[in-house]
């Protein structure tokens, strides 16, 4: 099930683009704004709207720590933000001046590319500034683009329906007419797949064009044998042109919103339906998931951002405990312990933790005495609060190695449920658990931070059901 939590309309024109970094959610438009709000409670932030563009925003993106938003627009410029309070850190003019129509950072933070109507590439230097390389295409305008995971990989699409491929030197490696009546949007999957070919790492690209159609395809590359691509499947559930195309944050999923007004969500490995919604009045424009959270917002012609919820039985439909156990191990990179770092709303401990080199082993080993000792945090209260998320994650860590599926798990003891109930935002949790949590005075959800519409709570039989197979099968 996926269901409508929230609906922001405060832009004054078509909505264009929308992006999420782990604690925020960046909306841009043609009303000349680029808005930020909050993902707890969806609130906008003090110094929302962002005002700087002299026409219309068309694409919105934050870096992958999300300390960093860029916006572009067709003034010919893109600009870089400062999230924490709003202030410009740059304005880069696009060589030509050309109207701007999309904008990504590579996975490393090192570089942002940024597409022109005039079929120019440019890859920006994200520390200085300065213009890296430069590219163009020889048809159209360029309406998309986006980094392959590794870094390695820039796929741009144009107009006139050509998927290029550059290298990150910049070089053209392929191009290919992918739609016939041009490309609106492409978006790499995050999550290497197999291919049959161990020489080549590969990764699933997604394509949507005015054709209605939204097609999967197979990237693989390696300096010594070179670039593969190839066309995997067609997806064909929109009556209209597809505007927006997104894969989720563990590739298990796959967003569309097309100028029928409506949203298909697909999962990669099927490519089966899960989901269409049919909310918003006009074209749908853009379309994005949250990193690590069950949140997609919508965005549309109608000048609203819609925010959908997942709940876990679609989660569990569409990935596997084993899969999600990958998001939670001692392999983490420094960036990777930020990013968790933003998402338990502790961002004003990643200068902190990077000073210390502290990765996601070093994370797991961390205590009390070290927090206050060797990273010299003050406060009793902040050293509490961060051992408690380390020992939520090492919960969820030990409960998914041991195989027991993340849906049994109650979202706040994060133990097996015995006794589960629906609570009114859709999600299931041990009985004694939400009560508790609701006798205390916290009317809000546990998952979502949203008020509770009731605190009225359901037997969840089918779930009770369900553990008790799962229980009489594996513990024996």
């Amino acid at each position: 099930m996926v269901k409508l939590v929230h609906t922001l309309a405060h832009h004054g024109d078509d909505v264009n683009c929308c992006a999420f970094s782990f604690s925020l959610l960046a909306t841009c438009s043609l009303d000349k704004t680029i808005r930020l709000y909050s993902l707890s409670d969806f609130t906008e932030l003090p110094h929302s709207p962002l005002k700087f563009h002299t026409y219309a925003v068309h694409c919105c993106c934050f870096s992958p720590s999300g300390h960093v938003l860029a916006s572009c627009s067709t003034d010919g410029t893109t600009v870089l933000w400062n999230t924490q309070n709003g202030q410009i850190l740059a304005v880069l003019g696009q060589p030509g001046s050309s109207p701007v129509r999309v904008c990504c950072f590579s996975p490393d933070s090192c570089c942002l590319a940024s597409g022109a109507a005039d079929g120019t590439i440019v890859l920006w230097n994200a520390q200085s500034y300065k213009v890296y390389r430069c590219g163009s295409v020889k048809d159209g305008s360029l309406v998309a683009c986006t980094f392959s995971p590794n870094g390695k990989l820039l796929v741009t699409g144009s107009s006139c329906g050509d998927l290029t491929v550059w290298d990150d030197k910049m070089r053209c490696l392929h191009s290919e007419k992918a739609h016939d009546l041009g490309i609106t949007c492409c978006d790499f999957s995050s999550q290497p797949i197999s291919d049959g070919d161990q020489d080549f790492q590969c990764f699933r690209l997604a394509s949507c064009g005015q054709d209605c159609l939204v097609k999967i395809w197979i990237v693989s590359f390696t300096h010594v044998l070179g670039l593969k691509l190839k066309h995997k499947s067609t997806l064909s559930g929109h009556c209209a042109p597809v505007l927006a195309c997104a894969f989720s944050h563990d590739g298990k999923m796959l967003v569309s919103g097309s100028v029928d007004k409506s949203v298909i969500i697909y999962d990669t490995n099927t490519e089966n339906v899960l989901h269409t919604l049919t909310q918003h009045t006009r074209y749908v424009t853009t379309c994005a998931f949250a990193p690590r959270t069950l949140l997609l917002a919508t965005g549309s012609m109608d000048k609203t951002v819609n925010i959908w919820q997942f709940d876990l039985e679609t989660i569990s439909q569409a990935r596997s405990p084993e899969d999600q156990l990958k998001q939670f191990t001692e392999d983490w990179s420094e960036e990777e312990v930020s990013m968790w770092l933003c998402a338990q709303g502790l961002q004003d401990l990643v200068g902190i933790f990077k000073m210390n080199n502290i990765d996601g082993k070093e994370l797991l080993n961390l205590t009390k005495e070290s927090l206050a000792d060797d990273l010299k945090i003050e406060s009793l209260g902040l050293r509490s609060k961060v051992m408690r998320k380390i020992e939520e994650l090492k919960t969820k860590m030990n409960s998914l190695s041991s195989g027991i599926p993340d849906e049994f798990i109650c979202p706040i003891t994060r133990e097996l449920m015995k006794d589960p109930v629906i609570a009114s935002d859709g999600y299931s949790y041990e009985k004694e658990a939400i009560e508790n949590w609701i006798s205390k005075k916290k009317r809000t959800s546990p998952m979502t931070n949203l008020v509770l519409t009731s605190v009225v709570l359901t037997p969840n039989r089918t779930l009770k059901m369900a553990i008790d197979r799962w229980l009489e099968t594996h513990q024996k």
